[in-house]
C-alpha cells in the first residue's frame, strides 16, 4: 500500500531569514547559527512589530548575522555597531535597535562604545557571540580569550586575563545582564526576549563554539565537544554576582543564568523629561510608546512554555 508523503513543514524561522543569502558562511559546528535560531524565535515571542526592528553589526563572523535577518540592518564598520545603532534609537526612538556582533568587534576595538552606552543606558540590546577569538581574521586573543589558551597571537599561551563581560557590563550600568550557551537553547532564547522588551541597556552574552580555529587549537575539539563541555560544566545560577560568574572552560564551573535586571531611567526618557522641563511647549517629544513585558502579562502562560 503506498502512503501519500507528508507535507513539507516550514521552517518557523523562515520568515525572518533572507534565504536568497543562504547557504551562510559560518564552519560546521559554529554556534552562531544556533544563537540565531535563538534569536529569531525570541523576536517572534516578543510581538515587536517586525518593521520597527532594527539590526546592527560590526565586523567579524557574528557581524554577518545582520545581513542574513529579513529586517532592516546595517552592516557596519569594526568596533563601531553600538554607536552606529545608538544614532538609529536616537533618530527614531521607536524603532527596537538589537546590536548583534562578536566578542573582538564589542568589547576590544569597539570597548569604549560600549562601557559608555551601558553608563548612559541607551535604550538597545546588546547580543555578543563570545568565542573567545578573532574567529574571521585568524584566529588571534581576544580580550574574552581564557589565560593559557592557544591563539596565533599566543602562540606560547595567553598571559593575559580575559574580560568578565557580565561584569563589565554590569558595573558600567546595563539593567539586564544574562549569559547563556547555544547549548542552553531554550533558556537563551527567553533571556533574548526579555533583553529585547527591557527599557534600557540590556546585554546577552551566548557563549558558542569556534571549533575551527580556537577548539582545534585548544585540543577541545569538533562544536559537538564544545557543547559537551558547556553541557557538563555549565552551572545556571540566576541572582550570581556578576564579579563571581567566573568561565572555567578547563575544570568549571561556567557560570550562566540571568545576572542583572533592575529599573533605570533610559537615557532617551531623561532626555525627554529634561527637554519638556526646559523648552515647554516647544518641544514635540515622540517614540515612548514601546512593548514592555508588563504590556504582555496577560498572555497565557503555554504561549510561552513550549521553548523555554
Amino acid at each position: 500500500m503506498n502512503h501519500p508523503e507528508p507535507p513539507l513543514r516550514r521552517n518557523p524561522v523562515e520568515g525572518m531569514l533572507r534565504i536568497d543569502r543562504m547557504p551562510h558562511i559560518w564552519c560546521s559546528g559554529c554556534g552562531i547559527g544556533t544563537s540565531v535560531n535563538c534569536f529569531a524565535h525570541a523576536l517572534e515571542k516578543s510581538r515587536v512589530e517586525h518593521d520597527k526592528v532594527a539590526i546592527v553589526s560590526g565586523i567579524g563572523c557574528s557581524g554577518r548575522v545582520a545581513g542574513y535577518l529579513e529586517f532592516d540592518s546595517f552592516h557596519t564598520t569594526h568596533g563601531r555597531a553600538i554607536p552606529f545603532a545608538i544614532g538609529l534609537k536616537l533618530a527614531n526612538p521607536e524603532l527596537k535597535v538589537i546590536v548583534y556582533s562578536g566578542d573582538g568587534d564589542l568589547i576590544a576595538i569597539g570597548g569604549n562604545h560600549f562601557i559608555h552606552a551601558a553608563r548612559r543606558n541607551v535604550d538597545i540590546t546588546v547580543i555578543c557571540i563570545n568565542n573567545f577569538n578573532y574567529g574571521m581574521t585568524g584566529g588571534q586573543m581576544a580580550p574574552t580569550a581564557p589565560l593559557g589558551s592557544i591563539a596565533t597571537t599566543t602562540p606560547y599561551g595567553n598571559l593575559e586575563p580575559p574580560f568578565n563581560l557580565a561584569h563589565l557590563a554590569d558595573s558600567s550600568g546595563a539593567v539586564f545582564v544574562a549569559r547563556y550557551t547555544t547549548y542552553h537553547v531554550r533558556k537563551l532564547a527567553k533571556v533574548m526576549r526579555e533583553a529585547i522588551l527591557k527599557p534600557g541597556f540590556s546585554f546577552v552574552e551566548v557563549l558558542a563554539p569556534c571549533p575551527t580555529l580556537f577548539g582545534r587549537r585548544n585540543r577541545i575539539g569538533d562544536g559537538l565537544a564544545a557543547q559537551k563541555i558547556f553541557k557538563e560544566l555549565g552551572k545556571i545560577a540566576d541572582g550570581t554576582p556578576t564579579a563571581e560568574a567566573t568561565i572555567d572552560l578547563q575544570n568549571g564551573p561556567i557560570v550562566l543564568g540571568k545576572f542583572i535586571d533592575r529599573d533605570r531611567t533610559p537615557f532617551l526618557k531623561r532626555y525627554h523629561d529634561e527637554m519638556t522641563r526646559v523648552l515647554g511647549e516647544k518641544f514635540v517629544p515622540y517614540g515612548f510608546g514601546e512593548t514592555t513585558i508588563a504590556d504582555i502579562e496577560g498572555e497565557k502562560a503555554e504561549d510561552h512554555e513550549e521553548w523555554y
